[in-house]
This record gives C-alpha cells, structure tokens and sequence, in this order.
C-alpha cells in the first residue's frame, strides 16, 4: 500500500514542503530503503523508527519497504523526517484507519528508540510555509509548537510522544492547539531590559557617540586601555536602539529557529540580536556556511549589534569576508547545487586597546611597548574594514570622583526616544529609496543631495582636513555623521557645531595618531 506524508526541509531561511512517500510491497524481498538523496542522519530514522513502532505495541512490516522523499533531486539532511516516516509506514501497513487524513498535515519530529519526540530546527519557516501551501495543520515537538504557533490562520499541535500523534489520527485523542498571543507577547517584552546606560557612570562623550551610532545606524569602534568601560557601553547599545517592528521580528526569529538558537518554548524575539563572537572564531561560524549551510553570526545579529570585542586579535582573514556583507547587508553561500542567501544587516560595533600593553595614550600610566608597536597593532585592521566604521571613539578611564558619585545618570529610555526621532526624520526622507533606511546607508551620490553643507562649515572642514591630516575616507563618514546630529537636533541643515562634533568622531584617520 503507498501513503504520502508531507514534511518540510529548510533551506537558507526558507522551507520547502518534502513530500514523504512510503510504500509496503508483498513482493520482492524483504528489505527498508530511503531514496530521494537522504544523507546519513535520514537514512539511520529507519532504525529510530523500528524501535519507536516496535516499542509501543505496533509491527515494523516485514516486506519491501520503500521510503521516497520528493522532490528526489534536493538533499535531505537531519533526523526531523523521523516523525513522518513513521506515521507513513504504520499507515502504509494497515496499522491506521483514515490514511488520506495524513495529507492534511505537515509533520515533523526526532523520535527516540521509545517513541519520546525530541526538538527541531527551523519550525518557524516550515510552519509560514506550511500556511502558505493551505495545509490544514502542522504536528511538532512540544518544545518547538509555541515558536510555530506564531504563524496564524495554521492549527499548531505540540506532541511529546508518537502515541499522541497515532491516537490523533485514530480519532482517539483530539490534541488541542497552541495559541501564543504573539502582538500582546511582543510588546510586554520590547521594552524589558535588564541593563540600562543610567548604571554607566560618567562616560557621557561615550554615550553621546553611541547615541549618534543608534541614531545614524553608524558602526563605531571603541578605543581605550583594559577596564575603561568598552564594553560595558557596547553591551547597553541595544538598550537604545529602536524597537523590532512586528516585520523584523519574525525576520529574526526564522535566522535563530534556522540554526536552532531559539531556547526551548520560545515564541518571537522581541529584542534586537546582540552577537559577541570570541577572537578565536574561525570565517566560516562569522558570515555562515558549512556542509550544510548555516547562519553564521553576521546573520544572527540581523537586525541588531554584532560586537567584536579586541579587534586586531581576530584573524584577519576572518575580518576581511565581512567586508563585503557590511556593504550587501546580506551574505550569499554558493554551493555547486544551490545558493542560499542569508540577511545580515547588523551594526558592527568593535572595542580594541590602543596598543599591545593597553596603555598607549593613558592620562596615567605609560606605555611599555617598543618603537613601531602601537602602530604594527593598529595595522592588524585593514584600512577597507576602517572605511566601513563611521565612528571611532577614544574611552579613557573613569575618575574616582565620577565612580564614587550617587549622581543619577540619564536613562537609556530618554536616549532610546532621541534616537526614534531622528530615525523617523530618516524614514521620512529615504521613503522613496528601496533599501534604505538610515544615514549610514547613503550613497555617494545621494551624500551630495543630502548633505549640502554652507560655505562657514565646508571652511571648518577643510581646516580640520589639513591641520589634523585627516585622509580621504574621513570626509564621507564626517558628512554622514554631521546629518545624524543635525537630525537629532532636529535641524534642517548642516551647521558648523555638526561638523565640528563629527571631526571628534575620526581618532584613527589623524596622521601620527598612533606615534
């Protein structure tokens, strides 16, 4: 008898709906094979399967069994085809009544030699493509149905146990589905955060910069010896950020269901991404990829911060393949069969010491290291990565004064609301402009549009060009960075103090800066 069951394979960030087809044959030897190019996770389910029916009082068929997973010309990979194989075989075998009801379901799940359904990957993606195909439901494992059940107008069912999905298609057990109140959920969830800039004491040149890196969508790169506060105020960035629209949300909840970073019963994340990848990471976990290709951490922090903490220890052919994503906001991994695109709009925040000691340019302590070591370090990043990093900023240590004070510092909800202002001032102006959404993504040519400058602030400009022997790439980033603040003051124009406050924000282009 053949059956078909459907279940879903991800790929990228999408689903495709894999049609699993079984079929028990009295004639021919006896044998169970999987076709339609399984890898090995897919073909050892048959003896998952075996055990779970076995296990729970029903027969594995002795016959000629063939397992097919169409379309055959796309690779299968994982152990979430458990679940429908064995649903196809029991039915296959006359073991269930009403088959045909099968086809009216999406099922996926990893069985354990007891029948217990064990976590997936990716349920977000398969259950939008499951409602988009106009099936009637989608059977998962309990610990992936409320992240499913985000998608509605599709019936969500969670099961811990195979028993549950037989007796539901028995009509023995009527299984109730997952509701998540996903828009009360969102927005309960948006504004709880557990830091806050107000526990930074002093630091405010910092936050100011920080504050216009939100605003601007700029990536900055923070500066300073070890214990200065670096990353405490990276940390905090997304505090200040604009909170995920409902859009950008299920974005980033399909990255994180994909490479099963989703915590067990979570629903949509609510909080834009803060990814801070250790030094020793190697190209392939940063931009993604793999055998079988993954999010890598570029496509994680989608829609939030990717924090690089001691830049120059990264290696730096790990730097260099991010070059390319930062300007795309998107990452393509080609393989000789498919190209998958992941998004990876992030803003890049890195920390560094000025010098291998840490102290090279502290108000106290000296600098230890050699002639040429300070800018030998620096030299680590290249100057393509620098021309992508709007902001550098120098952090220098906090007084006693200022860490011993009961000041009360400004709250990150205060900042959060300037930085909504100014980013609604940008989506008012880019509104015809596909793919853009903030000042740092300005073009070349729309740079001359937009930030005209008058003849007081283009003088300041050349001054500080020269006395400061700022580079080349110093006066596009200077410009944007002036529209930011201007947009934060809520200014039409450029002025002079814009300009001005913007020459502060290139420490690393200033000629001799490093000795």
């Amino acid at each position: 008898m053949l059956v078909k069951t459907f279940g879903s394979a991800v790929y990228g960030v999408e689903a495709i709906t894999i049609t699993v087809e079984v079929n028990v044959n009295n004639q021919g030897k006896s044998e169970a094979v999987i076709v339609g190019l399984p890898d090995s996770a897919v073909k050892e389910s048959l003896q998952r399967v075996e055990s779970a029916i076995k296990d729970n009082g029903f027969y594995m068929p002795r016959t000629k069994l063939v397992v097919n997973l169409a379309p055959a010309d796309i690779r299968k990979s994982g152990s979430a085809f458990d679940l429908p194989i064995a649903m196809g075989t029991l039915a296959a075998s006359e073991q269930l009544d009403n088959p045909e009801k099968l086809a009216e379901y999406v099922i996926m799940g990893e069985l354990s030699l007891d029948g217990t359904v064990r976590p997936i990957k990716g349920a977000l993606p398969i259950a939008i493509q499951a409602r988009k195909e106009n099936f009637t439901g989608l059977i998962v494992p309990q610990q992936n149905a409320r992240e499913a059940a985000m998608v509605n107008n599709l019936k969500v069912y969670g099961v811990s146990h195979i028993n549950e999905v037989i007796d539901f298609f028995k009509d023995e057990n009527a299984l109730q589905p997952v509701i998540v109140n996903t828009r009360d959920e969102f927005a309960y969830a948006q504004n709880n955060f557990d830091i806050d800039f107000a526990d930074v004491k002093g630091q405010e040149n910092i936050k100011r910069a920080l504050e216009i890196a939100a605003a601007g969508g700029h990536n900055a790169i923070l500066i300073g010896p070890p214990g200065a506060g670096k990353t405490m105020l990276a940390k905090r960035l997304p505090t200040i950020l604009p909170p995920l629209s409902l859009v950008e949300a299920l974005e980033t909840t399909k990255i994180h269901s994909v490479a099963g970073k989703l915590p067990e019963n979570a629903s949509l994340i609510s909080k834009r991404p803060f990814r801070s990848p250790h030094h020793t990471i190697s190209d392939v976990a940063l931009v993604g990829g793999g055998g079988n290709p993954q999010p890598g951490e570029i496509s994680l922090a989608h829609n939030g911060v990717l924090f690089l903490d001691e830049l120059p220890e990264f290696k730096r052919t790990v730097l260099e393949v991010m070059r390319q994503p930062m300007e795309e906001r998107k990452v393509t991994i080609s393989r000789a069969k498919v190209a998958l695109d992941f998004p990876a709009s992030f803003m890049l925040i890195a920390s560094m010491n000025p010098c291998p000691c840490g102290f090279f340019n502290h108000p106290e302590k000296e600098c230890t290291c050699p002639p040429g070591a300070v800018q030998k370090y620096l030299n680590k990043i290249s100057g393509p990565l620098l021309d992508r990093i709007d902001l550098h900023v120098e952090v220098t240590p906090v007084a006693f004064s200022e860490l011993s004070s009961s000041k009360q510092y400004e709250k990150s909800e205060a900042i959060r609301d300037r930085v909504m202002k100014a980013r609604d001032i940008q989506a008012e102006r880019y509104k015809e402009e596909k793919g853009i959404y903030a000042n740092a993504q300005m073009s070349s040519k729309m740079l001359k549009e937009i930030c005209v400058i008058n003849t007081v602030s283009q003088n300041l400009l050349k001054v500080a060009m020269e006395k400061l022997n700022l580079s080349a790439r110093a006066y596009d980033r200077i410009l944007k960075v002036s529209r930011t603040i201007a947009d934060l003051a809520s200014s039409e124009d450029i002025k002079a103090e814009h300009i001005a406050e913007a020459i502060q924000y290139r420490n690393l282009d200033r000629e001799g800066w490093a000795g």
